[in-house]
């Protein structure tokens, strides 16, 4: 088939170089001149294991290319963002919209379009074909939609955008047969066919899920924290039972979709989900707790003359922005709340380090740079490179932990709460 991919980030141009692999023609859109650029050079234009070769093999094969505006194909699949309104919670639809509308002009009916962005309920219909349709009424009935909802993380997205499962909703039975077909082309995951409406909502309810089992983890943190036992200790035990498996804290939630998606539910249904506004809430009030640890740390380094102060202002290392660990992700990440809280602090001065990225809104240190000239220590992210630090380097440094990643060392005193060890 002639594919079209409206949206080439971190799930579209997988997505686009997998179908390119299957055999497919794809024709990449993206609004962002340097991701046409890329990929019509052969590169990927972020980072993420496998995606750089797959995009360079699709584009060599002449299967893969990248325009700005689309053209006329045979399927559309929008890969494109649908955030949260911090304020009123509620889905931000007008990219989705936009592509809907940008490729209505190049319709001839017939044709298969696919949402793959997780949405609210009900959105296949109010802002892909309603949208289509108003602009072309034409085109009534003469459209197959269908909702796929991806399942992939960042980090591992190639092995589990093809293996893992896929469910395919339509809003008509022809339209999921379709879809059906198209995605069993390079699926090797079972592609289950259901409407449209549950697909949307199954997908919201895989990442609420998700967001309530960290929730839990997270506030045990808080009671560990004033019971003054490690969480992680707590935890381990716990899950020694054979019916437990408990999450591990962390500063937040972050990522595309579990920071987000409760909130689709929550406003659809906001009188029955105290349970899923109460764990976002959780969640959403960790980095605020992560930057109160950091703030006591820093007061007992001005009180101690153990610890090296540099001039007025205490220097602070904070690692990592990333959501999780080892990508470049950045959406929705807690670890960038806490830096924006700690940023507003006078007293502080930060130095900030993601390794996975070349720049950021504020300026970026290098960690070895980092990690000697601190006088505290915030982990935020648990990068690889973090947990291999030599011993010895965080030796009568205040450590403030969010994640876990440097337990156990023998450079960091006993922990005096999980969150804090100093």
């Amino acid at each position: 088939m002639r594919i079209s991919v409206i949206g080439l980030g971190y799930m579209g141009l997988p997505m686009a170089a997998v179908l390119a692999r299957a055999g497919h023609e794809v024709v990449g859109v993206d609004i962002n001149p340097k991701a046409v650029d890329a990929v019509n050079a052969g590169k990927c234009h972020f980072a993420e294991p496998g995606v750089p070769e797959i995009v360079a093999e699709a584009h060599k094969s002449g299967r893969l290319r990248a325009v700005a505006k689309p053209e006329a194909a045979e399927a559309f699949i929008l890969s494109l963002p649908t955030p949260v309104d911090h304020t009123t919670h509620k889905a931000d639809m007008s990219f989705v919209e936009a592509g809907a509308k940008a490729i209505a002009p190049v319709l001839k009916g017939g044709e298969l379009v696919i949402m793959e962005s997780t949405s609210p309920v009900g959105a296949t219909e109010a802002n892909v074909r309603d949208v289509i349709e108003k602009l072309r009424p034409d085109l009534v009935g003469m459209v197959a939609y269908v909702f796929c909802p991806e399942r992939a993380i960042p980090g591992n997205t190639l092995h589990e955008m093809v293996h893992n499962d896929r469910l395919v909703g339509g809003l008509t039975e022809a339209a999921t047969a379709r879809g059906v077909e198209l995605y069993k082309t390079f699926c090797k995951g079972a592609v289950i066919p259901t409407q449209a409406r549950v697909a949307e909502l199954v997908k919201l309810v895989e990442n609420a899920s998700r967001d309530a089992q960290i929730a839990f983890a997270n506030e045990l943190s808080l009671v560990c924290d004033q019971l003054g036992m490690d969480a992680w200790d707590v935890i381990a035990l716990a899950n020694r039972h054979p019916r437990v498996n408990i999450f591990n804290p962390g500063p937040g939630v972050g990522g595309h979709c579990i920071a987000v998606d409760p909130w689709f539910i929550i406003h659809a249904a906001p009188k029955v989900t105290p349970f899923m506004k109460a764990a976002r809430e959780v969640n959403d009030s960790k980095p605020a707790f992560v930057a109160g640890k950091v703030r006591e740390s820093v007061k007992r380094v001005r009180g101690s003359q153990g610890l090296r102060v540099s001039g007025s202002r205490v220097k602070v290392a904070c690692l990592g922005l990333a959501y999780k660990p080892d990508v470049d992700y950045l959406r929705e990440s807690p670890s960038i709340a806490v830096v924006e809280e700690l940023a507003g602090d006078e007293g502080l001065e930060l130095m900030i380090v993601e390794p996975h990225i070349e720049s950021w809104d504020k300026p970026l240190t290098k960690l070895d740079k980092a990690i000697k000239e601190a006088d505290v220590v915030v982990a935020l992210t648990g990068h690889k490179v973090f947990k291999e630090l030599p011993e010895g380097a965080l030796a009568g440094k205040a450590v403030v932990d969010s994640c876990g990643v440097f337990r156990r060392r023998g450079d960091v005193s006993s922990t005096v709460s999980q969150e804090v060890q100093a």
